[in-house]
């Protein structure tokens, strides 16, 4: 299992850029933490996800 804010995920042998994709944040202004590290939107596809990763994503948003 693959932990992705907080909660366990079946996502093992799928890359990131993929599951981002079908989660929905694809378009989406967000940063990710990988296994405590903040990695660019450039490495999402060469990231594949392995048991016991922790995924951090957060969403910037608008507003006042």
């Amino acid at each position: 299992m693959v932990t992705i804010n907080g909660s366990p995920e079946a996502a093992a042998g799928v890359s990131l850029a993929d599951w981002l994709d079908q989660a929905g944040y694809s378009g989406r202004m967000i940063a990710v933490e990988y296994n405590g590290e903040i990695i660019s939107a450039e490495q999402y596809p060469q990231v594949c996800l392995h048991d016991g990763d922790v995924v951090e994503i957060v969403c910037f948003m608008g507003g006042g």
